[in-house]
């Protein structure tokens, strides 16, 4: 298990949205080359975690989503 599947749980563990919300986020900048799906799989997890907490670095991640194809345009 690496540092950063060990820092999810524990955020997940203390319930710590911002922290979830860049972890995930790390996650998929990690993968987003080499499996675009596994990163957007990731962003979107991301991306609800920021929208629960209300973190303005929800409007980036569904930008992110959007130009993937993964979610549409407002």
């Amino acid at each position: 298990m690496s540092d950063l599947d060990r820092a999810v749980i524990a955020a997940h563990q203390a319930g710590d949205l911002a922290a979830l919300v860049t972890l995930y986020t790390q996650a998929a900048d990690a993968v987003e080359e080499a499996d675009i799906d596994a990163a957007c799989f990731l962003l979107t997890h991301a991306h609800v975690f920021a929208l629960e907490a209300g973190d303005p670095r929800a409007e980036d991640l569904r930008a992110r989503l959007v130009r993937y194809g993964r979610e549409v345009p407002l």
